[in-house]
This record gives C-alpha cells, sequence and structure tokens, in this order.
C-alpha cells in the first residue's frame, strides 16, 4: 500500500479510534481493478463514512468493501444478564481489563457470539466482552417494576425457612418484584433466581421526583457507599471505581448519564460555583489515561460555600470517601470544571 493510500485508511479510521464505542478494523488490499477493503466495522455508517473519505481523498481510485464484516445487524440479537453481576471486559479473558460491569437484568446486543465470550454493545454504545454463559434469552426476562436502592440487597427463602440467604443483588439492578403486607418484596431476577428483600430494598421505576428531591436523594445514596473500596471498571458495593460511582448516584436518582468520567464531562451541562449538591466535579492532567481521568460528587453548599467538597471513589484513597478539593493539592490543581445532569 503506497503512503497516499495509507495516510487516506488511517484519516478516515480516525473518528472511530475511540474503541470503547467504536469498531473500525480495516485494511485495504490491492487488486487490477482496484483497492478492496478488507476487515470489521461496527455498522453501515461506519462503512460509509471511511469509503467517503477514500474517495474524496483519492478520487481516481475504485474502492470495494464486498468482503468486510458489518458487525451490527438490521435486526439485533438480544440477550439479558442472568447473574447478579458480572465484567465487561476488553478482552476475551477475565485477566484483562475490566472496562465496567453489568447487572442482572441488562440487555446485551450480541454482535459476535462466542462459545465462552461474546463481543457486545450495551444500550449506551458501550463496546465490550461478556461471559457467554452468564446471558440468557430476553424473552425469558421478567418485566422490571422495581429498582434496587440499597449498597446490597440480600434475598431470602421465600418459605422463610433456614438462616441463609439465597442470593444477593445490587444498587442498581432492576427487578420484577411483588410487594408484600410487611414491607417486604418478592424479587425475581433474569434467570430465574426468587427471594424476599428486607423493607427498603426497593424503589419503584415510576415514582416521580422534583429537581431538589433528586439532589438530595443523590447525597443521601452516596453515604452508605464510605468505605466500599476502589475498583478499576466496578459498578456496586463489592469494589467501585469514580465514574461507576457517579453513574450509580443518579441512576438510583432516576437519571441516566455516560459511563466513563470523560464521557460525562463532554455530555452533561457546565456550571460554575457555587456547586448545587449532586453537581459532578472533574479532574485530569495527573498521569490519568484521558485527559479527563477522575469524578466526584459535590455534597454542595450545605458542606461548603462554594460547593467543592465532595464525596467519591479514589483510588489514592482506596475508596470512597469525602474530601475538599481545596485541602488536597492534587485535587486543587487538576480540578478542571463541574457539570450538572440534574
Amino acid at each position: 500500500m503506497n503512503e497516499q493510500l495509507a495516510a487516506a485508511l488511517e484519516e478516515a479510521r480516525q473518528p472511530f479510534a475511540d474503541t470503547r464505542f467504536n469498531v473500525c478494523r480495516l485494511e485495504i488490499a490491492g487488486g487490477d481493478d482496484g483497492y478492496e477493503l478488507q476487515g470489521t466495522v461496527l455498522d453501515e455508517p461506519t462503512l460509509a463514512a471511511v469509503l467517503d473519505h477514500l474517495r474524496q481523498r483519492l478520487p481516481d481510485a475504485r474502492f470495494r468493501a464486498d468482503g468486510v464484516v458489518v458487525l451490527r445487524r438490521s435486526r439485533p440479537r438480544l440477550m439479558v444478564v442472568t447473574t447478579n453481576m458480572t465484567g465487561w471486559q476488553r478482552e476475551q479473558s477475565w485477566l484483562g481489563e475490566q472496562q465496567s460491569q453489568v447487572l442482572n437484568g441488562v440487555v446485551v446486543e450480541i454482535l459476535e457470539e462466542g462459545e465462552r465470550w461474546s463481543f457486545g454493545r450495551l444500550a449506551d454504545g458501550y463496546l465490550g466482552y461478556v461471559y457467554t454463559g452468564y446471558l440468557g434469552p430476553t424473552g425469558e426476562a421478567p418485566e422490571p417494576t422495581h429498582r434496587v436502592s440499597q449498597p446490597v440487597a440480600l434475598l431470602w427463602p421465600e418459605s422463610g425457612a433456614g438462616p441463609a440467604p439465597v442470593g444477593r443483588v445490587f444498587a442498581g439492578t432492576r427487578v420484577a418484584a411483588t410487594p408484600l403486607s410487611d414491607g417486604r418484596a418478592v424479587v425475581t431476577l433474569a434467570g430465574g433466581l426468587r427471594g424476599l428483600v428486607a423493607p427498603g430494598a426497593l424503589r419503584s421505576l415510576d415514582e416521580s421526583l422534583t429537581v431538589e428531591e433528586r439532589r438530595r436523594r443523590l447525597v443521601e445514596d452516596a453515604w452508605p457507599f464510605v468505605g466500599v473500596p476502589y475498583l478499576w471498571g466496578g459498578t456496586t458495593a463489592h469494589g467501585i471505581d469514580c465514574s461507576g460511582f457517579a453513574q450509580l448516584m443518579h441512576t438510583l436518582a432516576g437519571v441516566i448519564i455516560p459511563r466513563d468520567a470523560d464521557v460525562q464531562f463532554a455530555a452533561g451541562r457546565p456550571v460554575e460555583p457555587p456547586y448545587a449538591a449532586g453537581d459532578l466535579l472533574y479532574f485530569g492532567g495527573s498521569g490519568g489515561h484521558r485527559d479527563v481521568s477522575h469524578v466526584g460528587i459535590s455534597l454542595g453548599p450545605e458542606h461548603d460555600a462554594d460547593g467543592m467538597v465532595m464525596i467519591h471513589s479514589s483510588r489514592s484513597r482506596n475508596g470512597v470517601y469525602v474530601d475538599d478539593i481545596n485541602a488536597v493539592d492534587s485535587l486543587r490543581e487538576s480540578f478542571l470544571g463541574g457539570r450538572r445532569f440534574i
């Protein structure tokens, strides 16, 4: 491949370089009657954009793409997570990087199915590998009615017999629940596991809150997570990272935000001090692998006039704790600004 052609292909692939959301693994093979694109792309718009760029850069060349594999189908194949939680991996291995975690009932669009590992896409576009044995048909999953609101909710036998729980579910999990008169509820998970949860473990998906109620709830829900260990890619009370913590607290307040800190920073509404309770505070430039590498949740003017006291999952402190940005040099010097989703 000549240098001009290689440069044009590299330029065409560049908009799709973020592999968290894109697949654009293309090469060009030459032939007597033109050039043939080979490889794999996420979807038809990706392929069309690459071809359009190549044809603009090299108008006298002819390009074919008949052999390119397009992962997303017109009729997607959907499956659902049937374990209580599992890793969303960058590679087909438990030993590789855990990008995130997915909870029971989460729907996965299957792009490539393997015997042990399947490559999939979540509703927010996040791509990754999930263990195939932890997936099941969506048609067998019950329709969710409630969301788990406690950090961890134990499932107890419906009969009430025996001292041992039958399982556990994590905050943010959407479940099918039948409330009982004593405040408990019978919960059915995707995959068929059933059990009783204690009063106060669930919230209805139908509840309506004001903005102030959501902000207050977000901070109230954060306190029980104090001391939860830091875990890269973690999203639960068994271990959680900074952006997973911010996302989970918003989920419990009924607000959906992106998974990673840099994507949150780009999507949120910029705000200036004084920060309100629930505003997200972002940091970068301290050796992180992205320009925006950390996020915390402002506790609002009730804790500091400018809202610069935050609760966050800190790698340096190995868990969820409260810090005053102005009192910690590394935080103060790397502070980028605030964003609001509520």
